[in-house]
This record gives C-alpha cells, sequence and structure tokens, in this order.
C-alpha cells in the first residue's frame, strides 16, 4: 500500500549512523512519524541514542525515536528504510524478506540492486539516494544541512518523494532508480578514492592518483555497457566520453575542497566494497573489460 505523507506512519531505519539519524529525526520531529531505529549492540552510536532516549541536535532539540538492537521481523512497519552499506545489507536480506513490513526502501549506492530486490520482491522493494550531509559533535548530537543549495534526496517512488519532502527533506523522484544508482557508483567510488588520498595528505590527491582514478571511471562505464546496460542520466553518457586527463583534473581539484574532501574520506570502506562488486561483475564480462583499471581505483 503507498505510504501517505499526511498520514501518521510506523516506520523503522536499520542502521543508526549520520544518514539514518538524520532521517529519524526529521521524521520523527517534522514528520509526525513512529519511528524506531535499530542500532549495533554494543556500539558507541547506541550508548549515545541510549544516553539521550533519541536523536538530540546540536541545537538541543530531540526526536523521541525508538531505540533497539535487532530488527522485528514481526512488526508490521509501513516502511523499513535500510541505511547501512550495501554489503552490510546483504546479511540483513533473509529477515527482511520474512518481515512483515509493508515497504522496504534500500537508501544507499550499490552496483548490484537485483540482489536486493530480487531477494524482496519489486513490489515490496523499492531504491533511493540520500543527499544530505549529517555528523555528529564529541557527545553525539546530530549536525544536518538538509536541502543546502537545492540538493534534493532521489526516491524510486513518488508516495516515498511525498513523505519524505513533509518531514523537511527535499526529494525527487527518480523513475529508473536502480540504473541510477548502478551508473553513479563509478563516480561515488572515484570521489572517495581521490578525497581519501587527499585527506592522507592534509591537502588533496596527487595527479597521479587522479589520472589512475579517471581511467578508473572510464573503464567502470565500459564495464557497464559490457553488462548491457545504458548509462544513464545523460550527463553519465556525456562524462564517459570526456578525455581522461579533463576527469583527473575534475577529481584533482575536488580533493583540494576542505569540507567534501573530510566528508567523501570517510567513505572509504564503502568505496572499498563496490570496488570490488565492479569487479566481480567484470569477471567473465563480453566485451572484456581492463579490470586492472578499475582496481586502481580503490581506495586505500
Amino acid at each position: 500500500m503507498p505510504i501517505h505523507a499526511t498520514q501518521r506512519r510506523s516506520i523503522a531505519i536499520l542502521g543508526a549512523g549520520r544518514i539514518g539519524s538524520a532521517l529519524a529525526f526529521q521524521l520523527t520531529r517534522i514528520g509526525g512519524h513512529a519511528v524506531t531505529v535499530v542500532a549495533r549492540s554494543g556500539s558507541v552510536r547506541l550508548q549515545q541514542l541510549e544516553r539521550d532516549r533519541g536523536v538530540v541536535s546540536v541545537q538541543g532539540e530531540r526526536a523521541d525515536v525508538g531505540i533497539v538492537t535487532h530488527f522485528d521481523e514481526q512488526a508490521p512497519y509501513d516502511l523499513v528504510i535500510v541505511t547501512v552499506l550495501a554489503h552490510q545489507a546483504v546479511p540483513l536480506l533473509p529477515a527482511l524478506q520474512r518481515s512483515a513490513a509493508k515497504e522496504i526502501l534500500f537508501m544507499f549506492n550499490t552496483f548490484d540492486p537485483e540482489t536486493l530486490s530480487d531477494a524482496i520482491g519489486v513490489g515490496r522493494c523499492t531504491f533511493g539516494m540520500p543527499f544530505l550531509q549529517a555528523d555528529y559533535d564529541g557527545e553525539g548530537r546530530l549536525a544536518a544541512t538538509i536541502g543546502a543549495a537545492g540538493q534534493k534526496s532521489l526516491l524510486g517512488r513518488q508516495s516515498l518523494v511525498d513523505l519524505f519532502s513533509a518531514a523537511g527533506v527535499p526529494a525527487a523522484f527518480e523513475g529508473d532508480m536502480p540504473l541510477w544508482l548502478r551508473c553513479h557508483t563509478p563516480l561515488c567510488v572515484a570521489f572517495q578514492s581521490v578525497c581519501s588520498a587527499g585527506e592522507r595528505r592534509r591537502g588533496g590527491c596527487n595527479w597521479s592518483e587522479a589520472r589512475a582514478v579517471a581511467g578508473g571511471v572510464k573503464e567502470a562505464f565500459a564495464l557497464i555497457r559490457a553488462l548491457g546496460y545504458r548509462l544513464y542520466p545523460t550527463s553519465k553518457a556525456r562524462l564517459s566520453r570526456v578525455p581522461v586527463w579533463m576527469l583527473a583534473g575534475l577529481l584533482w581539484g575536488i580533493s583540494r575542497y576542505r569540507p567534501f574532501r573530510e566528508l567523501l574520506a570517510s567513505g572509504r570502506l564503502e568505496g572499498r566494497a563496490l570496488t570490488d562488486a565492479m569487479l566481480s561483475a567484470a569477471t567473465g564480462s563480453k566485451p572484456v573489460v581492463r579490470v586492472a583499471r578499475i582496481a586502481a581505483m580503490r581506495p586505500l
């Protein structure tokens, strides 16, 4: 059943990290929904949430959310939002498949969305990509920037766009979210890789690193085509035709913008997992792609 923005909904969020906490705060405090956050047992984040009895912002505002360490498969949630990383979501699939949840939203980058939708069922499964910035201070209080410069999170169902927008999270509908995510993966890894290299130097990546990552992006785009997919949206197709040196220059410059660099360098573990997913998909691809170039993108 579609979720309507004006109705109070029961929502579970798997993952109490920055994105999960920001969504929990907005959906509870602004949207008025009943939100339960599933946090990792024994984690520092769980201790912070239990101490504060919810998600607390740096301004001292508190969102009263439920806090648990295990996902209740029997609970008839209207919506489950999965905000852990793609490789961390795979072990959760059996529980999600068995669950009584009406709708499951995977909200992270993935190169293989079909594994998720096949497990859950296309009718109950949908995808999204959060475009917001969130972090904690030393006490675990949330600092979130949402909607800056017109940024909108992308969602594969209009009902979820309405739900998020009503909760103060600007969102837009994307008609082919799985393909969008697959084609975004090379850029996601590239940004994480050059920013991770730049953060190690406290100034930016070097030209050799930027050029190697740019070559990996081009090869990853070739992999997507070899797998039988088109590059989507058209901006990705145009980017695939840009010379390596030009793309390298873009990545080199991005790694020198400190706020962007610090934010994306924290995602290097995700970048490694996404690189491994692309390398796995490249096995036996026709035509054959140069896997060494894709491997060179892997954040260190």
